[in-house]
């Protein structure tokens, strides 16, 4: 056998056994995990920057994330409109919500097969008939009361509810920084009055597993009524030393809540 013939054998013999090895290692190596899309729903008196450092948290890590506007409008409006942008996104989904987004989330996510896991961050987690306002006065301790609040109308016979300045920190954010609250009392957005006494529908979490965060300093929705919530869901329950907006004051311990339904 030629000198030149011997090299080409050997040539492809090197290449062949590279392939396989190739193959193999390939085989061998993990595929990149598929994590699940994030969809992050605000509250009341609140918009979509305020899961802001959630969601760094998230992206950091390769979450896909999403914070859709919530309108505010009516439990029936923005759960429709919820589920019509949760009907767009393809693959496994966790929905994460705070205060009356959890209200939201209940009703929009229900006969939806890509969502996976329910995250209540001190949010509402009614069951069918119950109304936001029964739920927060069922345990003695909210300070969100009508001396709290501004009334404005806004269309005939419509009225939206916003915080006044002089209680937006205490009530709202307390363990947030005052510069920080005085502009998120600047830019919260409204909540339609109706949405106080507007029943729920049948709850996803009957069918969909959940996770509840407690704030137990919270002023709004006080913890007693997120420890009932969260046992009658069969959630999965953390609790933590926060304000009603525990996702603004404790992003980490909110994140690490939703990786956990991610997992």
């Amino acid at each position: 056998m030629t000198t030149t013939r011997r090299a080409v054998l050997a040539g492809s013999a090197a290449v062949a056994t590279g392939a396989l090895l190739g193959t193999s290692e390939a085989q061998a190596r993990p595929r990149p995990e598929t994590k699940p899309t994030v969809v992050l729903v605000h509250g009341a008196f609140a918009d979509a920057s305020g899961w802001n450092d959630v969601a760094a948290k998230l992206i950091r890590e390769n979450y896909p994330v999403i914070a859709p506007a919530n309108p505010l409008r009516s439990v029936a409006t923005d759960s429709a409109y919820l589920a019509s942008v949760l009907a767009t996104l393809s693959g496994p989904i966790v929905l994460a919500a705070h205060s009356y987004g959890g209200i939201v989330v209940t009703n929009a996510a229900a006969g939806n097969p890509n969502v996976k896991a329910l995250v209540y961050v001190a949010a509402f987690a009614p069951d069918e008939g119950e109304s936001l306002l029964q739920l927060q006065t069922q345990f003695p301790g909210s300070k969100l009361n009508e001396a709290a609040l501004d009334f404005r109308p806004y269309a005939e016979g419509l009225v939206d509810g916003y915080i006044k300045k002089e209680f937006f920190r205490s009530v709202f954010a307390g363990d947030v920084p005052k510069a920080t609250t005085d502009l998120m009392h600047a830019g919260q957005r409204p909540a339609d009055a109706r949405t106080l006494g507007e029943p729920s529908g049948a709850p996803a979490w009957k069918t969909i597993p959940s996770y509840y965060l407690v704030a137990r300093n919270d002023q709004v929705l006080p913890a007693a009524a997120q420890r009932f919530m969260a046992k009658r869901a069969g959630s999965q329950v953390r609790e933590i030393g926060a304000s009603h907006v525990a996702m603004i004051s404790e992003p980490a311990a909110t994140a690490d809540l939703i990786k956990r339904a991610a997992r």
